[in-house]
This record gives C-alpha cells, sequence and structure tokens, in this order.
C-alpha cells in the first residue's frame, strides 16, 4: 500500500500543475512543501487488522462517488454488495463517502441531463461501511428540495450521520462532529457544481455552497465553537474527466489550509487527479468514482481511489493509498498489480 508520512510522498498521482489566481483569486500562495516524482503504482491488499491505535491517533478513509441507481443500484436492490470485498480496506475510525444520488421514495426529478435516485433500502447498506456521508454534490437536488429532506429524514432515522447539507442553509454549513480516540474530528462539505438551485436557503433544503469566504468562517467556527480538533474539508468541484485540477483549485484549497483545515477531499471530475502536502496538510485534488454507472463517452474503466488519513497524537498525518477499478455493474475491486 502506497504511503505517505509527513511530506514523504508515494502516491497514484500525476504530476503537479503550477499555481495561480483564479475565480477564488488574488495573489500566488506561500510555496507548499514539494513533493517527490510521483508513480503511478496498484495497490496491494490491506495488511491484516493490527492491535487497536493508541490513544490520540485517528485513522479516516475517504473514497470518492458512490452512486446507487442505474447498474449499480439494480444489483444493490437484488441483494448484492458493492462495498463487501473492500471491507478490510474500509475499515478505519472514520469512513466517509460522497453519496452522489438521492435516497428518497419522493420528490420532483429536475430537468438535468442525468439524475440518480436510489431506493431508501440502501441506507443500512451504507451504515453498515461509513461512518458518515457528505451529500454536498450536483446530485443531492436532483429530486427538489422536498427529495433531498426526505433523503435526510431517513439518514437521521437511520443514524447515518450526513454533512454538506440540510433542511436550511446553517444546517448545511454546520460540521458534523464525530468523536475518535478522545479527539473531536469536524466534517465540513461544499458543492461547486450547477445547477445553483441545489443550494440550501433560508428555508429551503440544499447543499453548503462553495464561498471561500463561507468556508474559512465554518472553519473557524468549528475550531472555535464545535472545539474541534481536527477539520476535514470535502469540496464537490473541478472538471469532469481532467486529469489535474483547475489552478483556482490549487489556490483556494491552500488559501483553506491557511485558514484551518487539516486535509482538503476532493472529488466531482469522475477522475483521480494529483495529490498536494501544503504545510504538511494533504489535498487530495479528486478520488475519482467508487461506486458509478458507465455512460457512452465515458472511459472503458474507471478508477478511484481510496484514501486513508491516519493521524497521531502530534505531527503530520500519513496517507495511504489504495487504487481501485470499477467493473461493469459499477463495483469497486482494488486494481491488481501487474506481473
Amino acid at each position: 500500500m502506497p504511503k505517505l508520512s509527513g511530506a514523504a510522498i508515494a502516491f497514484a498521482a500525476l504530476a503537479a500543475v503550477g499555481v495561480a489566481g483564479g475565480p477564488n483569486g488574488g495573489q500566488q500562495p506561500p510555496s507548499s512543501t514539494p513533493a517527490a516524482q510521483p508513480r503511478v503504482v496498484a495497490a496491494r491488499p490491506p495488511a491484516p487488522a493490527l492491535p487497536g491505535p493508541a490513544a490520540g491517533k485517528v485513522s479516516m478513509v475517504f473514497v470518492g462517488d458512490v452512486m446507487l441507481d442505474d447498474n449499480p443500484g439494480h444489483a444493490v436492490c437484488h441483494g448484492e454488495d458493492p462495498f463487501a470485498g473492500l471491507a478490510g480496506a474500509l475499515g478505519a475510525d472514520v469512513t466517509v463517502c460522497n453519496l452522489e444520488c438521492v435516497v428518497a421514495r419522493h420528490g420532483t426529478q429536475v430537468l438535468k441531463p442525468y439524475t440518480f435516485k436510489a431506493r431508501p433500502s440502501c441506507i443500512p447498506l451504507l451504515k453498515r461501511y461509513f461512518s458518515a456521508v457528505c451529500v454536498a454534490n450536483n446530485h443531492s437536488g436532483d429530486f427538489g428540495p422536498d427529495g433531498l429532506a426526505e433523503e435526510l429524514g431517513l439518514l437521521k432515522q437511520a443514524a447515518l450521520p450526513y454533512f454538506g447539507g440540510g433542511h436550511d442553509k446553517a444546517e448545511a454549513h454546520r460540521p458534523l462532529i464525530l468523536e475518535r480516540s478522545g479527539r473531536r474530528i469536524a466534517l465540513l462539505g461544499y458543492n461547486d457544481f450547477p445547477p445553483r438551485q441545489f443550494e440550501a436557503g433560508p428555508h429551503r433544503a440544499g447543499c453548503a455552497w462553495l464561498r471561500e469566504a463561507d468556508v474559512a468562517a465554518d472553519i473557524r467556527a468549528a475550531r472555535t465553537a464545535g472545539h474541534a480538533d481536527l477539520v476535514i474539508v470535502m469540496l464537490h468541484w473541478g472538471v469532469e474527466l481532467q486529469s489535474a485540477p483547475e489552478s483556482w483549485q490549487r489556490t483556494l484549497a491552500r488559501r483553506l489550509i491557511d485558514a484551518g483545515a487539516d486535509a482538503i477531499i476532493g472529488g466531482h471530475p469522475h477522475v483521480v487527479q494529483t495529490v498536494e502536502v501544503y504545510k504538511g496538510r494533504p489535498i487530495i485534488y479528486s478520488l475519482g468514482n467508487f461506486v458509478f454507472d458507465y455512460f457512452p463517452g465515458d472511459p472503458l474503466v474507471w478508477e478511484g481511489w481510496i484514501v486513508r488519513l491516519t493521524f497521531p497524537s502530534s505531527g503530520p498525518a500519513d496517507l495511504e493509498v489504495l487504487v481501485v477499478e470499477i467493473d461493469r455493474t459499477g463495483f469497486p475491486h482494488l486494481k491488481k498489480s501487474k506481473p
């Protein structure tokens, strides 16, 4: 399993691109910790579980888009489990996915090229593997505010925590606080991809929208009012099928680290992008897909990452990356090393 300890990097990524101002603009930020030349790797199966972590150490696993409609949804409805083969890799103190579909029975379908709606019967499956789900994405509102509100109610009823969305703007921007090993972990999520009507309003269900000033304020609030020891920010952003982030994303990610985030976890492009360490803190620009269907024009094989961050009681986090390939049903499998 490729592993990053502090600033020593070994990961499946493309070379980092330069940094410049963008829509979130301004001056070029200070240079980050330089990364070693990345190399493409195929992941090895996870090692056997070791004894429980020392006090204060926290492990977190992040995966990309989980979409349980169409082919994956059909398989799940017939009793298949897309996560079973990766149960060991998903084991951590906190495991998080981006839930790239509405989970509801009702709602009014929005007119857009792709809309995704999963059956509520998938929620126990999600709860089996994930500590929390992020709902800040461009499909959370596919069946209107009522569809999202129903989903949030179902998740709450099932005791599966969510973040990045809410019944109103205040809830959407409120951090999810999880306690592990005596540490308080704040999870925040934001969407930057249209339609903008999916943004939560004062009295309307929706997702938190990506605005630098708002995110920075939410990070500060998580530290002060939420008494968070760790703050993780998930961003749904970037250009689909592009192998590297835009310069404005690199600028913004670094500024959010400056604002107090301990890690930035990105998604939406459906492909993996680059990894960077800035001031000792990891930035994963895109995790790629995890459970997802194939459509005309898609790559022959989707690849995604399982990213594990281990925060010791003090010092920088360790980063490990597993590479997965997605089969024709839309289910992920560890990518095998070539002989």
